[in-house]
């Protein structure tokens, strides 16, 4: 076997476990119980064979697509603040959070059986969703974007209620409204 054949299936099998992880998202989003693994993999485009070659259980894929979650917010952050000022940043952060939340709705009953078996560290998720918003609120205090006496705790504590009584997608011109109003209380008095 030449080199060129053996990165070949390397290279679909991450094209086939990138497709199932956004499928299954996406899916997750919508979704208003769990959808089976069966139409995650048609809708992938893949055989259901390859959706458990990639993840043995429901809990595996629930895991990396929590994860994967996790990563797009904490990256998310650094990323905007590269592109945008921080207070601009902070709103997009915003939405971020939102569709992360959204994502829960496909997989919550075993997300929650997950994080109450240990097998997802909620805490750990906690403080690196805290560290993220931080990032931001310092550059904004920095930049004076952002008021000083706001904690990365009274943000994510005002996004979960945002979220709770405006659940995205069905409910996006609510959720985005209340998130406009959040940065509007998060500016410095004057600005």
């Amino acid at each position: 076997m030449t080199e060129a054949e053996t990165r070949a299936p390397r290279a679909d099998a991450t094209r086939n476990r990138d497709q199932l992880l956004a499928v299954a998202t996406r899916m997750f989003v919508s979704a208003e119980a769990e959808p089976s693994m069966r139409a995650i993999a048609r809708e992938a485009g893949v055989g259901i064979a390859t959706l458990y070659r990639h993840f043995p259980t429901r809990e595996s894929l629930v895991d990396a697509v929590y994860r994967d979650q996790v990563v797009r917010l904490t990256t998310g952050a650094r990323e905007l603040l590269g592109r945008l000022p921080p207070a601009a940043a902070m709103r997009r952060w915003t939405d971020l959070f939102g569709d992360w939340i959204a994502t829960k709705n496909g997989m919550l009953d075993t997300l929650l059986a997950m994080i109450e078996s240990g097998e997802i560290a909620h805490a750990q998720t906690r403080a690196e969703l805290l560290a993220a918003i931080t990032t931001i609120l310092d550059a904004g205090r920095a930049a004076g974007d952002l008021r000083s006496d706001v904690t990365a705790e009274d943000i994510a504590a005002s996004l979960i209620g945002i979220f709770t009584v405006a659940p995205r997608p069905e409910h996006e011109a609510k959720a985005s409204r209340l998130l406009n109003l959040l940065m509007d209380g998060l500016r410095p008095p004057g600005a």
